[in-house]
C-alpha cells in the first residue's frame, strides 16, 4: 500500500467518473496484489479482505435464493422495522426518488424486505439482481452498503468500484445499521442507493439520521410499553413480601420492590415460568405477567454461585454470547460489541487487566480508563458471580473456554480495537 490519500467523497461531488476511474485502478491493483495509487478506506480494505478470503468471485455476481412471496411476507410481519417504515419513508424516500435514489430496508440477514424510490431505479436495481427478497450479505454479493454495514455495525457509504463486485460498479450505496433499542440487537439496514453519477456527499449523513430517528421511535414505543406493565406490576408488588420485580420480555424493569432500583435484567433463554438462575440476582421465581414476568427473588446474597463452566462464544461475524453454568442450571447472554471485545481480552489474560492496560488494547489510549470502568461495571451486572476486580478477570475456580471463528480475519469484524485487529491478522493472507 501507498501513503497516498484523498478525499474521495469531495472528489465524487465534483468529478464522479474521475472518481470512479480511480477506484477500478485502486480496485484492479489490490486484487493483483501490486500496490494502489490511493489507499483505499480501512471500511472497504478489511472488507476486500474477507472477500479474498472468503472466496467471493470479483467479476461474477451471484443472483439465487430468492425468498418467496410468502417467506418475504412473514420476514416482514416478524420484522421489528415494520414499526419504524413511516419514519424510514418520511425521512428518505421523496429525497431518494427526487435524487434518481431508491430506499431499500433489510433485515439482519441482508435480505431486501422494501424498496421504494425512483421508478426507473427501481428497474436498473432488478437488473442488478437487487430487488426484494434478494440475499445482500457480503459473503454472497461482496461489499456493499447493506451487508458491509451488517458486518462493520457503522454506517457505510460504498462508491461506484469500492463494491467488490465488477457488477456493482455503476451504483453507489449508503447503508446505517439499525439496532433494537429494547436488547441491543441488530436488527437491520436501511440504505439508499443509486447511479454512481447521481452520488451526493451528504446522503450518508442522511441515513445515519434517520436510521438514529427509527431507533428513536422505537424507544419511545417501548417506554409506552413499560409505562403500561407498570400500572400492573405497582398493585401486584404492594401485596409481595421480600424482594421482587416486574419485568418486560426484554429485562427492563417496571417497578421493584424490597430492593433498590436496578437496570435491565439479563433474562436467559428460554425463561420461563418456575425457578430460574438470573445473573447477578441468584435463584428466583418466575410467573408470567401479560408483557413480561414477576420475579421473586429468593432470600440471601446474590454473589458468586458456584460457576463452573464460562463459554465466551465469538464465532459468529454478528452475533456473541457469553454462557455460564454451574450447579444450579445455566444462562446465555447475548454480547454487545463493546462487551465482546473486553471478555475476549480478559479471557486471552487469565491474571487479569488494569482498566487503563484494557483501554489501551481498546482505544489505543491508555487514558480512557473511565469508559472501560463503566463498561465493565455494566458487564459486572450479569456477571457478578463471574467476573472480578481489582484487576479485572475472570474468577480463578470458573473453567472459560472461548469459541473463535475458524478464520482469524474474522473475529469481531466491526472491532477497531488494536489489539483485537493484531489478532485479527494473525491468520494467513
Amino acid at each position: 500500500m501507498t501513503n497516498a490519500t484523498i478525499d474521495l467523497t469531495k472528489l465524487a461531488a465534483v468529478d464522479s467518473r474521475r472518481a470512479a476511474k480511480l477506484l477500478q485502478g485502486v480496485r484492479a491493483a489490490t486484487l493483483s496484489g501490486q500496490a494502489p495509487p490511493i489507499e483505499p478506506r480501512p471500511v472497504i480494505e478489511e472488507s476486500w479482505s474477507r472477500m479474498l478470503r472468503g472466496g467471493v468471485d470479483p467479476e461474477h455476481d451471484v443472483r439465487e435464493g430468492l425468498l418467496t412471496l410468502a417467506d418475504l411476507e412473514l420476514r416482514r410481519r416478524e420484522s421489528v422495522l415494520q414499526e419504524v417504515l413511516p419514519v424510514l419513508r418520511e425521512g428518505l424516500v421523496s429525497i431518494a426518488d427526487a435524487a434518481h435514489h431508491i430506499m431499500v430496508v433489510s433485515d439482519a440477514d441482508a435480505r431486501v424486505l422494501w424498496r421504494e424510490g425512483h421508478p426507473s431505479v427501481l428497474h436498473k436495481a432488478d437488473q442488478l439482481g437487487f430487488e426484494l427478497g434478494a440475499d445482500w450479505r457480503e459473503s454472497t454479493v461482496g461489499t456493499n452498503g447493506v451487508g458491509t454495514p451488517l458486518v462493520a455495525r457503522r454506517p457505510v457509504q460504498v462508491f461506484s468500484a469500492e463494491h467488490f463486485v465488477s457488477s456493482h460498479h455503476p451504483w453507489t450505496c449508503a447503508g446505517a445499521p439499525v439496532t433494537d433499542p429494547r436488547d441491543g440487537r441488530l436488527i437491520g439496514v436501511v440504505d439508499v442507493s443509486g447511479p454512481f453519477d447521481t452520488m451526493h456527499p451528504s446522503t450518508l449523513a442522511l441515513v445515519r439520521s434517520v436510521a438514529r430517528l427509527a431507533e428513536a421511535e422505537l424507544r419511545n414505543r417501548h417506554l409506552a410499553v413499560l409505562d403500561r406493565l407498570r400500572t400492573v406490576a405497582v398493585p401486584l408488588l404492594s401485596r409481595t413480601g421480600g424482594r421482587a420485580l416486574v419485568v418486560d420480555t426484554h429485562g427492563w424493569p417496571a417497578a421493584v420492590h424490597g430492593m433498590t432500583p436496578v437496570d435491565r435484567v439479563p433474562l436467559p433463554k428460554g425463561l420461563g415460568p418456575g425457578r430460574a438462575v438470573l445473573p447477578g440476582f441468584g435463584e428466583c421465581t418466575v410467573e408470567p405477567l401479560p408483557g413480561g414476568w414477576l420475579l421473586r427473588l429468593d432470600a440471601g446474597p446474590a454473589g458468586h454461585t458456584g460457576v463452573s463452566r464460562v463459554v465466551l462464544d465469538l464465532g459468529g461475524p454478528r452475533e456473541w454470547t457469553v454462557t455460564v453454568s454451574g450447579p444450579s442450571g445455566s444462562w446465555t447472554h447475548e454480547l454487545s460489541p463493546r462487551h465482546a471485545e473486553l471478555l475476549y481480552l480478559l479471557a486471552a489474560d487469565p491474571s487479569g487487566r488494569t482498566a487503563a492496560g484494557l483501554a489501551q488494547d481498546v482505544f489505543g489510549d491508555p487514558s480512557r480508563a473511565v469508559t472501560v470502568r463503566a463498561e465493565l461495571s455494566r458487564v459486572r451486572r450479569y456477571l457478578s458471580g463471574v467476573l472480578a476486580h481489582r484487576p479485572y478477570r475472570f474468577h480463578e475456580d470458573a473453567e472459560v473456554e472461548v469459541v473463535l471463528p475458524a478464520d482469524p480475519a474474522y473475529l469481531l469484524p466491526h472491532s477497531s480495537a488494536p489489539a483485537v485487529v493484531r489478532a485479527r491478522g494473525a491468520g494467513p493472507r
